[in-house]
């Protein structure tokens, strides 16, 4: 085959010796003691982003998917190479590993400019994974498509079938209450992952590949597949294969995630009762493309748009039944009221053509119909007031009707090492009608902004039989946990946001329905705590996480770095 051209395949982007021709020539005489014929060189270049990790259960598959990948890639012509960048597992990194998404996407973006690559695939998983991969996507600017490594199968625990990681948390709770002893939670431990694959219910990384097909980037179908079905592996190969095309093709991008597409992937989170991550995920990544995501009209959205995914932890189905119920296409069906079918897709094709082009549904009980949802309104709200004036998110679809609308007392902790320390002890001035508030667990308070949003009741309380509070923070929460629990408040109270004015007693009112979030102490009073207030010492001195602190923006604006973001174009999304 002849060479692949001028700025292609192993010309791309040559290392600066002076000497172009030397560069190229020295350039292919190493590349050949990887066993690399000339015609094999002279072919076009698909990078694959190899995200395996013996710390990352969630990508155990990735040796399989990364070969199917290249399977399709050779099948259409082109050459693959694989290559590593770092990857990140919700367990294992320390503090959080969304302190760690922007380095990774930092990470896949410079590998993808510095290395030869006429397209990309990015094999994601785990929650911040595929966000970083659509981060880097995004600022690239090099044909890209994504592939997931899918969720895992169900468990099953005496008969009941078992799920990571709701009935994690709801497993754990009862093991706190003392209604599970130390060796039954020992034992459930056990079954709640029995196979490789992300959470199989509607979490983080179930959200964000739903998301990430609606809006575009992913071949259609891709998103529900289990990690151990072959019908995963035939996905990626096909990836692997559009990859080639990709790249003959010059289909970028920004290309695909155009604010149209961004308002069909929103429109989908609300309807799938999907995680609050992907707010924050996604309003960074349309950063990347100068797009604002606006969270007033995301509400508007969710006013409109109903849940209709009957999935846990807002319903009772597992992603493995979202797959045999079709996927992501039953719901775009039934949302096609709400969506710009117009938008271009990876395929070369528009999301409307996809459309039509697939089966039509079958009967199934996980997708309902928009005249039958799970819930009327969509299933992430926005507040705001006085304790939020940037905004503030809570996940309705998962959370206790009787608490839409509730006053209570402030029980206040200064940090998660407050709140370790404080949370189950038995002296702790507490009851069920109040209002539990974590500060200081934002993007800078917290060095990442944890998912430690989910405050855990007070033993004493959970012991009683207590299942809910009303709890709210400047921290994230996972996709996986349930219960009435506000987030993100923004700004967050380590910069100075009125969270960190809050006092032990203050009366905290919240109104779903007129979404509102209110500190009821009058200004006049929070301006005479204000001087009282002092910023937390940095957490970090060196290094990225010195780094991070210094540049990390608020949650409104995707937790990025502000140094990353591209110049804004004065287009927002979702359409108001």
């Amino acid at each position: 085959m002849p060479d692949s051209g001028p700025d292609k395949g192993m010309r791309r982007g040559l290392t600066k010796y002076g000497d172009e021709a030397f560069s190229l020539f020295l350039r292919k005489a190493f590349i050949k003691a990887m066993g690399y014929s000339d015609d094999a060189l002279g072919r076009p270049i698909v990078g694959i982003a190899n995200t395996g990790s013996g710390y990352n259960p969630c990508h155990r598959t990735m040796p399989e998917l990364v070969e199917a990948v290249g399977r399709g890639v050779m099948l259409a012509g082109g050459l693959p190479i694989d290559f590593p960048t770092i990857s990140l597992h919700e367990s294992f990194a320390q503090p959080t590993s969304m302190l760690y998404r922007n380095l990774m996407s930092m990470d896949t973006e410079e590998m993808i400019g510095a290395q030869p690559m006429d397209a990309v695939v990015l094999i994601g998983g785990c929650d911040k994974t595929v966000p970083a991969q659509l981060l880097a996507a995004a600022s690239a600017g090099v044909p890209a498509i994504q592939v997931v490594t899918g969720p895992m199968m169900t468990g099953s625990h005496r008969g009941e079938r078992l799920g990571a990681c709701t009935d994690c948390r709801r497993f754990w709770g009862l093991h706190r209450a003392g209604e599970i002893g130390a060796e039954e939670i020992d034992e459930i431990g056990g079954k709640l992952c029995p196979t490789a694959g992300t959470c199989m219910v509607m979490g983080t990384a179930s959200t964000m590949a739903l998301m990430t097909e609606a809006l575009g980037m992913m071949l259609p179908g891709g998103a529900a597949i289990p990690a151990v079905e072959a019908d995963r592996l035939r996905h990626a190969e096909a990836s692997g294969v559009r990859a080639v095309a990709l790249a003959a093709e010059s289909l970028t991008p920004d290309l695909v995630m155009t604010p149209a597409a961004f308002h069909n992937a929103l429109a989908v989170l609300q309807a799938i009762g999907g995680s609050t991550n992907a707010l924050v995920h996604f309003a960074a990544i349309a950063g990347r493309l100068g797009i604002k995501l606006d969270l007033g009209a995301f509400d508007r959205l969710g006013r409109d748009v109903p849940v209709l995914v009957d999935l846990k932890p807002s319903g009772q189905f597992y992603m493995e039944d979202l797959h045999k119920a079709g996927g992501l296409r039953p719901i775009l069906h039934q949302l096609r009221p709400w969506l710009d079918l117009e938008c271009l897709t990876v395929t070369g094709r528009t999301l409307g053509e996809e459309l039509e082009a697939g089966p039509e549904a079958w009967p199934q009980d996980v997708v309902r119909t928009k005249e039958d949802p799970l819930c009327r309104e969509g299933g992430i709200v926005v507040l705001n007031g006085n304790l939020a004036p940037d905004g503030a998110v809570l996940k309705q679809s998962s959370a206790s009707p009787g608490l839409m609308s509730h006053t209570g007392r402030a029980v206040v902790f200064d940090s998660l090492e407050d709140l370790a320390a404080r949370i189950d002890d038995p002296d702790l001035d507490v009851s069920a009608e109040d209002v539990l508030v974590l500060r200081n667990a934002g993007p800078k308070g917290a060095r990442g902004m944890p998912e430690a949003g989910y405050i855990p009741i007070p033993k004493k309380l959970a012991q009683a039989g207590v299942r809910d509070m009303l709890r709210l923070s400047d921290a994230r929460m996972s996709g996986t946990a349930f219960g009435t629990v506000v987030l993100h408040i923004c700004p967050e109270a380590a910069v100075g946001g009125p969270l960190a004015l809050v006092r032990d007693g203050d009366r905290i009112s919240i109104d779903v329905a007129a979404r509102s979030l209110t500190l009821d102490v009058p200004e006049s009073e929070l301006e005479e705590r204000r001087p009282e207030w002092a910023p937390p010492p940095l957490a970090a001195t060196r290094g990225y996480k010195a780094l991070h602190l210094v540049h990390v923006l608020q949650a409104d604006a995707g937790c990025d770095l502000d140094f990353l973001t591209a110049k804004p174009t004065g287009a927002t999304t979702p359409e108001a």
